[in-house]
């Protein structure tokens, strides 16, 4: 796997009240699906309040990032949007520069 990244995504998750402890297990849960995704050579999902959570992946090139954009991460949130206060926002980015083990 060529591990020199080139994109990523940055999505913001906001948690419905009363439904920060449920999205985040469903966050928590969701490093299996990350790990199960050849092309996904980072993922991170952390939070920054009680109900605002954030994702960062990274990918080698395109494709492999719109592979994961159509992939079960976003099936789960989809299928768990009672859990979401609004739509993700979801921003492509360009990695700058990167430092891995």
């Amino acid at each position: 796997m060529d591990d020199h990244l080139t994109v990523a995504f940055v999505a913001r998750i906001e948690a419905a009240p009363g439904s920060e402890s449920d999205l985040a297990d469903l966050l928590e849960g969701a490093v299996e699906l990350a790990n199960a995704e050849a092309g996904t050579v980072v993922w991170f999902a952390v939070r920054t309040e009680p109900g605002t959570f954030w994702i960062f992946d990274a990918f080698a090139n395109e494709e492999d990032r719109q592979t994961h954009a159509n992939g079960q991460i976003v099936e789960a949130l989809n299928a768990n949007s009672h859990l979401l206060g609004s739509a993700p926002e979801i921003m492509p980015a360009e990695i700058l520069a990167s430092k891995m083990p």
